[in-house]
């Protein structure tokens, strides 16, 4: 009780409490997947509060707009999304929603991360539905591609640094051992890989084409016969043609997908099923951005 003190024994006291107080996160961070969550958090560090949006094990193009997801993005000071249009069907309602100025695209508060990189399978010709859920922009999973993900970690970086000036030398320093533990890695993700070179893989969604193209895998062919629709019995009976013809060894599925609907091409090619962490948390162990590509790595060179 301090009734019984002086004032300014008070107010002495009461310093002390705050002067022990652990310090508060300056920066509050609301990211659309779990990805930007984890590269904005070891670039952040303990000055930064981070929460994400679409969980790792879903499909982050499809994403309910849900009243707790407004009320994230109305108490945040910085909104880092993927941008090419992944989040197109529910982040601009939710930004809205949120009535947040400080985060409203074109702001400092609001960074789309696909900036920091060079886009793949950019689409050419007239663009319409006939084509499937196609991505105008290009494809938009560029985080599976390691360097693409330490540029984005610099682009993180250099807008926290502009938004929380005073802590500008924490961030430098958390890049720099974002960079040297980045640069291990890949040494190793790389070398484990390099046997694989050249094999042939079916996807079922285009999610993997920046891995194939960092490590040297040649996708053939898409469970989807077009972006976002299912197979078709027909299309099915032609990817085991498809992967018989290519020695097909794996058929990738994404944690989010049926695994069943790849099972006819496996049984029917000799190829094998295998389901990849495609986002941190898309499976177990798959934590942070380091042990995405290590969960990433370990099944591809076991096959389990």
């Amino acid at each position: 009780m301090l009734s019984n003190i002086s004032p300014a024994r008070a107010l002495l006291v009461l310093a002390g409490l705050f002067a022990s107080a652990p310090a508060f996160a300056t920066v509050n961070v609301v990211t659309t997947t779990q990805d930007l969550a984890a590269l904005t958090q070891a670039v952040g560090g303990s000055n930064v509060k981070v929460s994400w949006i679409a969980r790792g094990d879903l499909d982050p193009h499809f994403v309910d707009a849900k009243p707790s997801y407004m009320l994230k993005l109305a108490s945040a000071d910085l909104v880092v999304c993927v941008g090419m249009e992944l989040e197109v069907g529910w982040l601009p309602p939710l930004l809205s929603g949120a009535g947040n100025p400080k985060v409203q695209s074109g702001t400092s508060g609001y960074l789309e991360a696909s900036q920091a990189i060079t886009p793949i399978e950019v689409p050419d010709g007239t663009i319409d539905r006939s084509r499937g859920d196609i991505h105008p922009a290009g494809n938009p999973h560029y985080w599976l591609d390691p360097e693409n993900g330490r540029k984005v970690a610099h682009l993180i970086e250099a807008r926290l640094e502009q938004v929380d000036p005073q802590n500008a030398a924490s961030y430098k320093s958390n890049l720099a051992t974002f960079d040297a533990t980045m640069t291990t890695k890949e040494a190793a993700w790389a070398s484990a890989l390099a046997p694989m070179k050249g094999s042939a893989i079916i996807g079922y969604h285009s999610t993997f084409d920046y891995l194939a193209k960092a490590y040297g895998l040649n996708v053939v062919g898409f469970v989807e016969p077009k972006p976002g629709i299912p197979p078709t019995p027909q299309h099915t009976l032609d990817l085991v043609a498809l992967a018989k013809a290519n020695s097909v060894k794996y058929v990738i599925v994404e944690p989010f997908h049926n695994a069943a609907d790849a099972g006819p091409i496996a049984s029917g090619s000799g190829a094998k099923v295998l389901t990849l962490p495609s986002s941190v948390g898309g499976l177990t162990g798959a934590d942070d951005y380091f042990k995405l590509f290590d969960t990433i790595v370990r099944i591809l060179t076991t096959g389990a």
